[in-house]
């Protein structure tokens, strides 16, 4: 099968797609915006399912972006369900073809942690984090978590799950930024790369209750924030990251 052909100039490293929404800063990895507009060839149909992708050297050049960057966008893709790499045949799209949610998901850092490993590191650290931020979090805070929750909401509705997993992961990322412990937020950053993984890899098991339910557990959680209730926080954390771990494929105690 032929590799898909490029569509002409999308995206040049210091331009930005209008429709995606940019930090406050003004500033997007490139990494997301390279997928963001990879995955618009993919929905729109440029790239259809089965069909092979340009090599990475052919669309580096095309997209005028580092091959590291496109990596990781390609990457990102993968683990939502999108492409999938298959070592000495290629990049093929996976999108539209039917998703067998009973198979096993492939994850990007077998060779160093299972994926349990991650997930039990990600439920111990982030359930303190979420009791820490209870006591610390401002309105500021408790504003930006309910904005990133309406944007995941927002992006799941329009069907860009590259926009919906961005805004989860905003969400998580600013609890631990307003923590108000240094020492957990050096610990989270060590491991940011692997946890965050985690919230993409559910994805392609994904539909739209198990999404529903993500959302509320996440407005469970800014509500016992607000409430400035530690044990309510670290509960309502744990509950969503072991329902999250359950639509990856790991059941995890309690």
């Amino acid at each position: 099968m032929q590799a898909a052909t490029w569509a002409p100039a999308l995206y040049r490293e210091n331009e930005l797609d209008p429709l995606i929404k940019p930090r406050a800063n003004g500033w997007q990895p490139v990494p997301q915006v390279v997928a963001r507009q990879l995955q618009g060839l993919i929905t729109r149909g440029e790239w259809k399912a089965g069909q092979q992708i340009p090599s990475q050297r052919i669309l580096s050049e095309q997209m005028e972006v580092s091959r590291a960057s496109l990596r990781e966008a390609l990457q990102m893709l993968e683990t939502l369900g999108l492409i999938r790499s298959e070592p000495g045949r290629g990049t093929f799209v996976t999108f539209g073809q039917e998703t067998d949610r009973g198979a096993e998901l492939r994850w990007r850092y077998a060779d160093s942690f299972s994926l349990r490993e991650v997930f039990e590191t990600r439920i111990m650290l982030e359930s303190q984090v979420a009791a820490s931020a209870a006591l610390a979090a401002d309105g500021e805070a408790l504003e930006l978590l309910v904005a990133a929750t309406d944007d995941m909401q927002r992006g799941w509705e329009a069907g860009d799950l590259v926009a919906n997993v961005e805004a989860d992961l905003q969400f998580h990322r600013t609890i631990v930024v307003h923590c108000g412990n240094r020492m957990l937020q050096a610990l989270y950053d060590n491991v940011a790369g692997l946890l965050t993984e985690t919230q993409r890899q559910p994805i392609p098991r994904t539909n739209t209750e198990r999404m529903r339910e993500s959302l509320g557990e996440h407005r469970a959680l800014v509500a016992a924030l607000r409430a400035r209730d530690p044990d309510a926080a670290r509960a309502a954390m744990a509950a969503h990251i072991r329902n999250t771990a359950l639509h990856a494929g790991v059941s995890l105690p309690g």
